[in-house]
């Protein structure tokens, strides 16, 4: 599904901070079928990834300690008064809006339970171009330990409503009107219990079992599957710096 524009409150965008920029570019590569366009020297080496001639998310040096992961961001009119918001609703600001050269207005917050997601304010720079389809994000997913506190903060913030659906393993859909824009469930106690509060990244893909033998042959890791749920058949999978991220093949109704 090639995107034009994106409305406010939908996560429009995926970006990776990696510690070996080669490796990463390699792996995607080679599991997606990315091409890459490195960006100018004012841009630190950020590059970002096309898939038939469209943009499907972005690779950059890690900047600082912890873990190596994908991070969503999520389109709004204006940053800073998301900001505000954030402020105001018990989350914080990590990194302040900035304007990341002509191309967009970002920040960097983080939800009361410690989710740390960005916002993109799109100027150039839309966002992902192509979605929904093998190689290309198709959602994001948040895990956390207060779904309460998740659905008042979120909702203030970017003005989602939710539908949660229970059964053995209870899901909440984060509501745009009648749009399905992202996922939220409870961190379970299988889950290892250093694992942090945080917004997860979903791929497409055409066949889950061969996505996961790929990403083994290129040196990756499979946390977790590969299992079917509800929207098809996903894993959790991890590139070979220790990003995680999820494969999906959506049945063909989701």
């Amino acid at each position: 599904m090639e995107m034009d524009v994106y409305e406010h409150g939908v996560p429009s965008w995926v970006d990776l901070g990696s510690p070996d920029l080669d490796a990463s570019r390699a792996f995607y590569e080679a599991l997606f079928g990315w091409d890459f366009q490195v960006g100018p020297p004012e841009a630190g080496g950020y590059s970002i990834a096309t898939l038939e001639g469209r943009t499907v998310a972005g690779l950059g040096p890690k900047m600082g300690p912890g873990p190596t992961v994908w991070a969503t961001y999520v389109n709004v009119d204006d940053a800073d008064e998301v900001a505000a918001k954030v402020s105001s609703n018990g989350g914080r600001v990590i990194m302040a809006p900035f304007d990341v050269m002509d191309v967009g207005r970002m920040g960097i917050f983080a939800d009361p339970a410690g989710a740390v997601f960005g916002v993109w304010q799109a100027k150039s720079h839309l966002g992902a171009g192509l979605v929904n389809v093998p190689g290309t994000l198709c959602w994001n997913e948040l895990i956390t330990t207060d779904v309460e506190g998740a659905k008042s903060f979120y909702g203030s913030v970017f003005g989602w409503g939710e539908q949660t659906h229970e059964g053995a393993m209870t899901y909440t859909e984060w509501k745009l009107g009648d749009r399905s824009v992202g996922g939220m469930m409870a961190k379970t106690a299988e889950m290892p219990a250093e694992m942090p509060p945080f917004w997860g990244v979903y791929f497409a893909v055409a066949d889950t079992d061969a996505a996961v033998e790929k990403v083994k042959e290129l040196g990756g890791t499979v946390l977790m599957g590969p299992s079917d749920i509800e929207p098809g058949r996903f894993a959790v999978v991890a590139d070979t710096t220790g990003a995680p991220f999820n494969v999906l093949a959506l049945k063909a109704d989701a």
